[in-house]
């Protein structure tokens, strides 16, 4: 398939621009990079280098960070999380009139999450939020529905594990997921609380709702899978060590974002074929309902760039509806051009996608709005918060007590 149809970018080798991309993709999504600035590469004879970053959001956000600070050149274009563009917006170029020809096709919604003050300061190139994923052979085996609350993931996954390890599997665990100390670690506990009727930790007022029994039930019950049906080095694990126990057919559930649906369906997975995805599972009581942390990622140019012009089309030529559906077919991640989801070549390569629309209806936001540039430290706080409670450092009523009384401080007079 010419992904390249359609898309015709001027340039000559006389006037070429050597830029420079960071990216901390995972699973495949470095190669699959690498494919479309090749395509870019031979369209505007502009040249384009990756510079990789660690898989972790934390740690990349602390290089960016430190990069604009410096007003360092050598980056062109940045990838930027969903949640950053009020923290960084002040370093990076305004793209609204470059991108006034093509916003109108993205969802408003995401468009919208990276305007700060009027200022369109990234472009979105794909969409993200996180399901269970679950052994369709193993629930089937052992007369299973996929759970509809977290009672019954952890019933089912303790009766599946044990099952399958008294049958030999001595490897298997009931459910992996990313419990390290960084901001996969606020994901899945904000959809734990969320879920539970705890609330999204700061409301989209400022209010802070964090310190409350619905909030503390919803960590206590995580903090019981750990060693039960969850590994004791969960609490280590970020995306790719949950994607790596569950490809090699170690674990009955997972938790974890769309680009592990394609990598699990590879020639080299141990659960090709075996596996399928549903919305996550609600918690118990008032207000309980499916959660999944509302994820993405985007492009921002660099107001220290020197080649601006060049950075600003190479964010919209991988933002594209043709490079959004290359990323679409080979790493499974979810379009936020609306057209695609009814694209009948990504409908069939990856039946996933079209079903992913019921996860969006349960998004949840990061509370990054409200919280504006203070929100890497009131993430910090609560996954700190969550990663002592699961690891028995402090019960959870009073890690959430002690965390509300630093948010109130943070917060100050306003955030």
């Amino acid at each position: 398939m010419a992904f390249s149809a359609g898309i015709v970018l001027m340039g000559s080798a006389a006037n070429a621009a050597n830029l420079s991309i960071v990216s901390g993709d995972t699973g495949n999504g470095l190669a699959v990079l690498r494919e479309q600035l090749d395509i870019f590469e031979k369209n505007t004879g502009n040249k384009v280098t990756i510079v990789p970053m660690p898989s972790s959001t934390s740690d990349q956000f602390g290089q960016y960070k430190l990069w604009l600070a410096a007003g360092n050149s050598d980056i062109d274009v940045y990838q930027t999380d969903v949640i950053w563009a009020p923290q960084l917006s002040d370093q990076l170029l305004d793209l609204t009139d470059a991108t006034k020809d093509v916003v109108g096709a993205h969802f408003p919604s995401i468009i919208e999450s990276q305007t700060v003050n009027g200022k369109l300061v990234a472009l979105p190139i794909f969409t993200d939020a996180p399901a269970l994923y679950y052994r369709k052979d193993l629930l089937e085996k052992y007369g299973k529905q996929p759970p509809k609350t977290w009672d019954e993931l952890a019933a089912t996954a303790k009766e599946v594990q044990d099952k399958e390890r008294e049958a030999g599997s001595k490897d298997i665990w009931g459910f992996v997921w990313q419990g390290n100390s960084y901001e996969g670690l606020t994901c899945n506990a904000l959809e734990w609380v969320k879920s539970n009727g705890g609330g999204q930790i700061i409301e989209a007022d400022g209010e802070i709702s964090i310190n409350n029994p619905q909030a503390a039930a919803a960590l206590d019950r995580a903090k019981g899978w750990v060693n039960t049906i969850s590994p004791p080095g969960v609490l280590a694990y970020q995306e790719e060590e949950a994607r790596g126990v569950w490809q090699t057919g170690n674990a009955v559930f997972m938790r974890n974002w769309p680009y592990a649906y394609g990598l699990g369906n590879g020639a080299d997975s141990a659960v090709k074929d075996k596996f399928d995805v549903v919305p996550l599972p609600a918690g118990s009581g008032e207000g309980a309902k499916s959660a999944a942390t509302l994820g993405g990622w985007n492009l921002a140019v660099s107001k220290y760039s020197k080649n601006p012009k060049e950075a600003i089309e190479l964010v919209k030529f991988i933002a594209s509806p043709e490079m959004q559906k290359l990323k679409a077919l080979k790493a499974s991640n979810l379009p936020t051009i609306q057209a695609l989801y009814d694209d009948a070549d990504i409908a069939k390569g990856q039946p996933i996608i079209p079903r992913w629309k019921e996860v969006f209806q349960n998004a949840v936001p990061r509370p990054s709005a409200p919280t504006k540039v203070k929100y890497n430290e009131v993430s910090s706080n609560f996954w700190t918060a969550t990663h002592d409670t699961l690891s028995g450092n402090g019960s959870a009523a009073d890690n959430l007590e002690m965390l509300e009384a630093k948010l109130t401080k943070l917060k100050g007079a306003g955030w």
